[in-house]
């Protein structure tokens, strides 16, 4: 019995259409990167489970797609762990891979092993597809592409304002009409949580913040409360969540509310930095704004953080970012700064669709089909053929003499910009009939001037 065919949740196929689209987001992300001196670098697509998890938090540990060893090494499963419930040390036992979550913690561990053939600080970009065990929704895929930069061994904030000329050109490039790139500083972060009288409580604060734009002001407080902040502390920081007025005064407002925090103050001082160098870069369609409720729940964040939404577009995030000064000594190599923002291709691409952004040339990329009107007409054509395509032209010969309705189905089908014909005439007089797909106009000339005018 022939099964159904079918694809797991979360994924997707693509077309030889979407496939253009997608290439098209890609081209221009790298022309970009390029100009701001990244070089390209691939890492394999799972890791060892030691060094992804403990890298994302309680919440992204959950979402990592872990390996089932094969094998003989099943036989190693750890069933007294399974029979007393430990299902982390079971977990373990019978998975040593996992699929990448993201594409940092690789380049950490990238730069770590190879810091000996590095020149730092070092500027990388990786366009390759991650994975999480994520609930599918509209926007939220459990395999998708990320599209990352990042530079390592340099604390410079040269790189933050670097980080959002780039947000601002790629984005200006594909035709946003406008989006928000949203700013705020870990350090400000720990501050709240140090003059609320909560420091040790630092991620189940940030974690909580972070839901804020998906569950409103009384879910994070029913979630402080349930991660037990005191009440103290949940009335402190409750009015931040509707922080009001320009950058300036916002910053202002922070600034009396970390005044006995040094950490507080000090991100503060970075944040103000970088709006002061901003007034003075030309930025094309994308708006800066300091939020003060941004958290971006992963724990090796320490500086800038960042996330960019698109406006009047029903979508999450479709980027991200941050500085992450200690993440590489989390495999033995200390004191290197690094600073990284990502793409999320799979949602630019779906904003770009929804908008009607994508341009006609990416979906209508034959620009010639030659149709089939018998033995001796492909010859002519076939020999043709190959001089469009030696000037690098797309083409096709339809494969068979058929019906031109049905030849003409097909050049509609194919998207093909114009349908060249040689008949016996044409054949016969050297020339050729172009018809505009588009228009309908039809024009016959002779082979060698339509060859001149390629």
């Amino acid at each position: 019995m022939s099964q159904k065919p079918r694809i797991s949740k979360g994924t997707r196929d693509f077309s030889p259409s979407e496939v253009g689209k997608r290439e098209y987001i890609f081209s221009i992300m790298k022309k970009v990167f390029g100009k701001y001196g990244f070089q390209p670098i691939e890492t394999p697509s799972f890791e060892l489970s030691e060094t992804l998890l403990g890298k994302y938090g309680e919440e992204g540990d959950r979402l990592i797609f872990r390996i089932l060893n094969s094998g003989d090494k099943m036989l190693k499963a750890d069933i007294d762990a399974l029979k007393n419930r430990n299902l982390n040390r079971f977990s373990n036992s019978i998975s040593e891979k996992a699929l990448r979550y993201d594409l940092t913690v690789p380049f950490a561990r990238y730069v770590v092993q190879h810091q000996n053939d590095i020149t730092f600080p070092f500027k990388r970009y990786q366009i390759q597809p991650v994975w999480r065990a994520d609930r599918p929704q509209h926007g939220r895929y459990q395999e998708f592409y990320q599209c990352d930069i990042d530079v390592v061994g340099s604390d410079s904030l040269l790189y933050e304002i670097e980080c959002i000329q780039i947000f601002d050109e790629v984005l200006s490039k594909l035709g946003l009409p406008g989006f928000t790139i949203k700013i705020n500083n870990r350090k400000v972060l720990n501050g709240i949580a140090e003059v609320s009288g909560e420091s040790d409580r630092l991620t189940d604060i940030v974690t909580a913040i972070d839901k804020l734009d998906k569950i409103g002001v009384e879910g994070v407080v029913e979630e402080l409360n349930k991660r037990d902040i005191s009440q103290s502390c949940i009335e402190m920081i409750k009015p931040l969540f509707g922080l009001k007025g320009t950058n300036k005064e916002r910053l202002g407002q922070m600034s009396d509310f970390l005044a006995d925090s040094e950490i507080g103050m000090k991100g503060l001082q970075e944040l103000s930095f970088l709006f002061d160098i901003m007034k003075h870069t030309p930025i094309q369609k994308g708006r800066l704004e300091f939020d003060v409720c941004l958290a971006r729940g992963l724990n090796y964040y320490t500086g800038a953080i960042f996330e960019v939404l698109v406006d009047d577009v029903k979508m999450g995030s479709i980027c991200g970012g941050g500085r992450y000064d200690d993440l590489t000594s989390l495999f033995g190599l200390k004191g290197v700064s690094g600073v990284g923002i990502s793409f999320g291709a799979d949602r630019i691409y779906d904003v770009l669709n929804e908008l009607k952004l994508f341009p006609d040339t990416v979906v209508n990329n034959l620009s010639y089909l030659f149709l089939n009107f018998g033995e001796e007409e492909f010859v002519k054509c076939f020999e043709l053929s190959n001089k469009l395509r030696e000037k690098g032209i797309p083409c096709e010969i339809y494969p068979v003499s058929t019906k031109i309705q049905k030849q003409m189905k097909y050049a509609n089908e194919r998207n093909a910009q114009n349908v060249l014909m040689i008949g016996s005439s044409e054949l016969e007089n050297q020339q050729i009939t172009i018809k505009s797909m588009e228009s309908g106009e039809q024009k016959t000339m002779a082979i060698d001037e339509f060859l001149s005018q390629l």
